[in-house]
């Protein structure tokens, strides 16, 4: 009996002293030896070298309103585009450099505040170098803008342009930006979709916007779109997000886009919107009037539209003139198809339209033409 207590004595004297012996034998008291993990995968490598390959080329964009006013992250929908500091009427974004001249592409809601109220922009480059830059040219139909880099003391490297044309669903997709101020941060994913429409200002929609799955969070307006080889495929615009942060819906202008329109707001200030030189009646007046068409409200004089004969609203009696159903084979329900087909067009091209007048169909045959931007 005397040794079963014993031991059972110094069975419980060890249980309890367990936790102590082990912290008195075996305390990492000293750093410990770093255990040695082997390469990084193919996968890694690939994106921590298209990270150093690209970053450079990703600006921060600040733009400082003269007056402050209604934050731009404050959206009618849910679609969010850009960030806000609140209380500093500083509008912020990213951009990245397109040529060796020093401009830089970013969105056109991220300066939008400063160049309509006579603010001031500066950029940050990703040596941390702060720069002045002013606006060349804006195209809110695209929701792009390019900025004129001040004096640099060493120019970042343009961004490698890729194409739009050829992208799968399911391809990997990389944003590189400024979400939240945070600088350059690179957030990975997949191209979701394909050809979705995303609404701009001017009352126009876009066409064959790239959805990503890679987290776009406010701040990453304007910043590239990546393939799998570090190439631009798109500029991020937009996010759909009843909290305002990212839910894995993301929005990219396609590059294919970019590249045409880019260069003409270098060139001009301006882009050249394709058109055909009308303004169209409201949507929601033509529904509740049962039209399924485009409504010709004006026909502006000397247009390809003039030229060819179509025929707007009888402004003393209103009688609607000519509606119009089809473009190119295709049928017209609402501005955006026939929008979507003259800028498929592009310039100075042949579009055949079918336009409804008195109830007969017929068809005209135009050319498209240099318009402002708030025509079709």
């Amino acid at each position: 009996m005397r040794i079963a207590l014993g031991v059972t004595l110094g069975l419980l004297i060890a249980f309890v002293a367990q936790p102590y012996i082990l912290a008195f034998l075996y305390s990492a008291d000293a750093p410990r030896s770093v255990t040695a993990r082997g390469d990084l995968s193919a996968a890694e490598k690939t994106t921590v070298d298209l990270f150093a390959r690209a970053s450079p080329s990703v600006v921060h964009v600040f733009a400082q309103a003269a007056a402050q006013g209604r934050g731009l992250m404050e959206p009618d929908d849910e679609f969010g585009q850009g960030e806000q500091q609140q209380g500093s009427g500083t509008q912020t974004g990213t951009g990245f450099v397109w040529d060796a001249a020093g401009h830089v592409v970013t969105n056109n809601h991220v300066v939008e505040a400063a160049t309509k109220g006579g603010g001031s922009i500066s950029v940050r480059l990703a040596s941390g170098e702060v720069v002045s830059a002013r606006v060349v040219g804006t195209a809110p139909s695209y929701d792009l803008a390019v900025l004129q880099l001040g004096r640099v003391a060493k120019m970042p490297p343009p961004l490698a342009v890729g194409t739009s044309a050829d992208l799968k669903v399911g391809q990997s997709a990389f944003a590189i930006g400024n979400p939240f101020g945070l600088d350059h941060t690179l957030t990975t994913g997949v191209i979701s979709a394909l050809q979705r429409r995303l609404p701009t200002q001017e009352g126009r929609e876009l066409s064959g916007v790239i959805q990503t799955d890679a987290a776009i969070n406010p701040g990453n307006s304007g910043g590239p779109l990546l393939d799998s080889a570090g190439r631009l495929i798109g500029v991020n615009t937009a996010i759909f997000s009843p909290s305002g942060a990212s839910a894995g819906i993301g929005f990219a202008v396609p590059v294919d886009v970019v590249n045409r329109v880019v260069p003409d707001l270098i060139k001009n200030g301006r882009v050249r919107n394709p058109g055909i030189g009308i303004i169209a009646g409201q949507e929601a007046t033509a529904a509740r009037l049962g039209i399924d068409g485009v409504v010709v409200l004006r026909v502006l004089p000397g247009s390809p539209a003039a030229l060819a004969g179509l025929r707007g609203v009888d402004p003393r009696t209103g009688d609607i003139g000519d509606v119009i159903v089809g473009a190119n084979g295709r049928p017209v329900h609402r501005l955006s198809d026939l929008t979507a087909v003259v800028e498929e067009a592009g310039l100075d091209r042949p579009v055949t339209l079918l336009v409804e007048r008195d109830g007969r169909v017929r068809t005209v045959r135009l050319n498209t033409a240099d318009v402002a931007q708030t025509r079709l």
